[in-house]
């Protein structure tokens, strides 16, 4: 059974909606639920697919995970009966790697699958193993699994050859149970990393500078459970302004934190757009055609890697030659290839796309490659003159909560369809 998003486009967006917990808080701060002693109860978790598979992870593993109502789930891990999380699940999820850290914290071994998730590039994971290494652990990979292995681990200072989510925060995950304190130089200063030290605080741990560029975290010998409501989704939120711009609509974004997005909002202001922001509100108005403008995406306080597919849609009709710049995935180009399809003119070479912008797109049968080429492809279809059918919908819902239900909500004509026998790989 393959699912496809058909959107009828041309229609502005209106109206006010709210934007869900964050994606990439959720897929760190539930595993990190594994380090406690007693129960934790998560709030504002989006209903997503990479949640619902970390849940089932969860449960195989011997935890005890369940949803208690919407956005609510509430884990034991005094169930957790393996080090092993090795199965086909935790392979197809990028996220799964968190494992490696916490699982190493808990029990002194780790065996995790290779992880998966989108196809934008290679997304290496050798600053993760140069971090834990320098706490004192064995890592070597084997037929597609991560092993670790530490008699104990020891605070120590890491430095970050390069600026890496994924390792600040697994660093963060093992150094909570370790001996002495860690100090990683160099780290990501994401919102959802500030997220996970809140969360991991909240539990008893303590991690100091989250935010900045050096984090210090004193290890504890234990973790208690604790109550924690994630952040709103920065990404979504980015991807709705985005949108609204796009169809030249008039929408109230609620439940975000403003600050996060300051430099997609200034991005869309140096573009022509109406961005007015209040406490956790942002509004979002535009009723011409925009100017084009250069983007270059850099770690957070930068414009994010996860909103260039998005605005690329956006600046394919802006007034003027655009520039896309980028700098943390190398194949993050691929929605290009489908917008083409629909009448964008963009070239592409290395890590730059040009985009000469045209006045309108046309709807046509595009794929998401991708997560965020998905939400790009979204944008499009909304902006088009005609229809536009989306396949690969899956890779679209591992991140954005029901997002045909918030769309339709602003005034988009699109559907969700079923169909049997189809390659999704066919147009």
């Amino acid at each position: 059974m393959v699912e496809k998003l058909i959107i009828n486009g041309g229609k502005p967006l209106r109206g006010e909606v709210t934007i869900s917990g964050a994606k990439n808080a959720a897929v760190a701060i539930l595993p990190a639920t594994l380090l406690a002693d007693g129960v934790s109860v998560i709030e504002n978790l989006p209903f997503i697919d990479d949640v619902m598979s970390l849940k089932n992870m969860l449960n195989f593993i011997g935890a005890k995970a369940e949803m208690r109502d919407k956005g609510t789930m509430v884990i034991d891990p005094r169930g957790l009966n393996t080090y092993k999380a090795d199965n086909d699940m935790v392979s197809r999820m990028r996220a799964s790697y968190y494992l490696l850290g916490v699982l190493l914290g808990k029990f002194g071994k780790a065996e995790v699958s290779l992880p998966g998730g989108c196809n934008i590039g290679a997304r290496p994971i050798d600053q993760h193993i140069k971090g834990l290494e320098a706490m004192g652990a064995s890592i070597k990979i084997e037929h597609g699994i991560l092993k670790g292995y530490c008699k104990e681990l020891k605070g120590t200072e890491v430095y970050l050859d390069v600026v890496s989510v994924g390792a600040t925060i697994n660093i963060m995950l093992a150094a909570v149970l370790a001996k002495g304190q860690t100090t990683i130089v160099n780290a990501a200063k994401e919102p959802h990393i500030v997220d996970v030290a809140n969360f991991l605080n909240c539990m008893g741990a303590s991690v100091k500078g989250a935010g900045t560029d050096v984090i210090r975290i004193q290890g504890q010998t234990k973790l208690h459970g604790c109550e924690y409501s994630l952040i709103p989704d920065q990404i979504e939120a980015g991807t709705i302004m985005i949108a609204a711009a796009a169809t030249k609509g008039d929408v109230t974004i609620r439940n975000i934190i403003p600050v996060h997005l300051e430099a997609t909002s200034a991005k869309l202001i140096e573009m022509g757009v109406e961005v007015t922001d209040f406490a956790d509100t942002l509004r979002i108005k535009s009723n011409r055609r925009l100017k084009a403008t250069t983007v270059k995406t850099f770690p957070y306080p930068g414009f994010p890697t996860d909103l260039q597919q998005p605005i690329t849609s956006l600046l394919s009709t802006a007034e003027g030659t655009s520039v896309v710049i980028e700098n943390i995935f190398e194949e993050r180009f691929k929605h290009v290839y489908e917008l083409a399809r629909m009448g964008a003119d963009i070239t592409i070479d290395n890590r730059v796309a040009v985009i000469e912008g045209v006045k309108r797109l046309t709807g046509a049968t595009v794929r998401a490659s991708d997560l965020r080429a998905g939400a790009a492809l979204i944008v499009a279809g909304l902006m088009a003159e005609g229809t536009t059918t989306i396949s690969g919908v899956k890779h679209i819902d591992r991140g954005y909560e029901k997002i045909e239900e918030k769309l339709i909500s602003l005034g988009a004509d699109i559907t969700r369809v079923k169909e049997e026998n189809e390659d999704e790989d066919d147009y």
